[in-house]
């Protein structure tokens, strides 16, 4: 029996460690029958270890999103391990501390517009990059966590979730008429290194599970991979520019 992803090429951003979530998309992929690329930044050592942990050890491509000769490069250096992409996770977000935990009105203007540009307008960066291996029935698919509401200690960095949202809008409008879809999974919280690095945001962990009517294990990533691997199938063939929740049912409930 072949797998649903059986044939694609993904691209995969946002691997850091075993526990990331990139990590366990590109883990449940692979299971899946994908061939998988995967990009990294900053400590290409340490994710290169990690890509071998893989069920199939997946090739790695450097990108820095702030980096406009990487972005502009990535199509190329993509195109040595793999002639097309069938799909492109964004799994990339960072914020300066002092807009994650530290109080909301004081974080200066140039650390949120890092922010923005690294959590939000990368999404839109990273698409454009990859357009030319890009064709009609493929899929993009970001990284969110559900910023229509105001959590604790979240603070800029739900402001940049924000913009990624609005962003995905505008992308599925342009990318539409080229065939390719783009949506968003807003997942709960997951014990990641990303996770670990905000302020006050074990709290929220924590209650998590008790508030969402199907439960919620922050340890186990499977949930949210096996979403992204949905939408980078061909099941989904007209669904776009959406917000799919992989939460628990959490975003259901009113308090």
């Amino acid at each position: 029996m072949s797998g649903l992803l059986e044939g694609k090429r993904l691209l995969i951003t946002g691997v850091i460690t075993e526990s990331s979530i990139a990590f366990h998309a590109a883990k449940q992929a692979q299971e899946q029958g994908a061939e998988v690329v995967l990009t990294g930044f900053g400590r290409l050592s340490l994710i290169e270890r990690i890509a071998k942990r893989l069920p199939t050890p997946a090739p790695l491509v450097e990108l820095d999103v702030q980096n406009t000769e990487h972005l502009d490069t990535l199509a190329d250096r993509v195109r040595e391990h793999v002639d097309g992409l069938d799909g492109v996770l964004h799994s990339i977000a960072f914020a300066p501390q002092s807009c994650l935990g530290a109080p909301f009105l004081d974080a200066p203007a140039e650390d949120v517009a890092k922010a923005v540009e690294v959590s939000a307008f990368s999404y839109k960066a990273v698409a454009n990059a990859c357009l030319p291996l890009l064709g009609s029935g493929s899929s993009v698919v970001g990284m969110d966590f559900d910023a229509r509401v105001a959590w604790p200690a979240y603070n800029w960095m739900g402001v940049a979730k924000a913009a990624l949202e609005s962003t995905n809008r505008y992308l599925a409008r342009e990318l539409g008429p080229k065939g390719i879809r783009v949506n968003l999974v807003a997942a709960g919280p997951v014990k990641t290194m990303a996770a670990r690095s905000i302020p006050g945001f074990s709290e929220l962990e924590d209650s998590w599970g008790d508030r969402a009517p199907l439960g919620w294990d922050t340890t186990d990533a499977g949930p949210v991979a096996r979403t992204i691997c949905a939408l980078m199938s061909d099941w989904m063939p007209a669904t776009t520019g959406s917000m799919v929740m992989a939460d628990g049912g959490v975003h259901s409930l009113g308090s």
